[in-house]
């Protein structure tokens, strides 16, 4: 991946904390072309790179609420890829993973174990069984259950995805399905990470709700039916914030209030959020507004209420 000296001149710059807008100078920017970020040195600079990138992004407080034109700079951080040298399997981008699952116009697969991904996933991607007889620390995903996906046929359009930069799940499986003679493999290689930071959507699976339920303590369950429904059953743990109340951008509405009233943790933005409302509709809502808001787990449940209280009390 190719490194130029580029200071950030875009008008969004005015509002990241200072401590990044010094690293963006001093350190660099990615030099971003239209189609992909250009191969050239060595991994280890251009990992950096794309992670000064996206936590320069993070500090950017308005920026993707306020300018969506092409120069914005979360709207180039979507065209980047990895450009891994020597690796005969291509990368998408982000935008271009999105295109991909609002096209449907390939399948999508998380090579993360199972759980992994019924815990958290970027919404649309599939799982299949691991590789019999295969130690956990080389995690590969099972080609012939790939197959059986597809119905066997090796010209699917095939997406993979995994942990980001420094995960080698994808990489394994892109390796063996080409050995296995599929021609169309794909791979999302800056992963779930890179997605959370620049989309944030992540959805999580009914069989996982009273695992995380019952094993994170921790995790902040934010209810977004309206208050008189939430007064009359919740789940326990459980925090109510309207999707009613919910307005574009940061810092406004009820999410605001959440923020300085103790029902969001303000304290560990990494901490896991689980939303849930009536309908996905809902939940995606106040989702994308957590989003806004930097908090960096969020995952939301598809299901209605009704559901996602039987699971846990089963």
């Amino acid at each position: 991946m190719r490194l130029r000296c580029q200071h950030f001149t875009h008008a969004a710059g005015a509002n990241c904390l200072s401590t990044f807008d010094f690293m963006i100078k001093k350190v660099t920017i990615l030099e971003i072309n239209k189609n992909a970020w250009s191969p050239g040195i060595t991994m280890q600079n251009s990992r950096i790179a794309v992670l000064l990138m996206v936590c320069a992004l993070g500090s950017c407080s308005n920026s993707s609420d306020t300018d969506t034109g092409p120069e914005n700079p979360v709207q180039l951080a979507r065209q980047g890829v990895m450009a891994t040298p020597g690796l005969s399997v291509p990368e998408v981008s982000t935008a271009e993973l999105e295109q991909i699952l609002g096209d449907q116009s390939a399948v999508v697969l998380d090579t993360r174990p199972y759980l992994e991904w019924s815990v958290s996933h970027i919404p649309g991607a599939l799982n299949v069984a691991p590789k019999p007889g295969v130690p956990m620390a080389l995690y590969t995903s099972d080609v012939a259950e790939i197959g059986r996906l597809v119905y066997e046929d090796k010209s699917q359009p095939l997406v993979l995805y995994c942990n980001g930069p420094f995960c080698g799940k994808s990489k394994r499986v892109a390796g063996e399905l080409l050995e296995a003679g599929y021609t169309d493999v794909r791979r999302y290689q800056l992963g779930a990470p890179v997605w959370r930071a620049l989309v944030g959507l992540m959805v999580i699976e009914p069989e996982s709700i009273r695992y995380v339920f019952n094993n994170d303590q921790t995790a902040v369950w934010i209810d977004v039916r309206d208050p008189p429904l939430f007064k009359e059953s919740s789940i326990p743990r459980a925090q109510n914030l309207s999707h009613r109340e919910v307005l574009p951008g940061k810092d406004v509405g009820e999410v605001f209030v959440a923020k300085n009233d103790g029902r969001l943790p303000m304290e560990d933005h990494n901490t896991r959020i689980i939303v849930f409302g009536e309908n996905s509709e809902q939940a995606i809502k106040v989702t994308e507004a957590l989003i806004r808001e930097a908090f960096h787990n969020v995952t939301y449940f598809a299901g209605t209420y009704a559901e996602l209280s039987t699971l846990i009390e089963e």
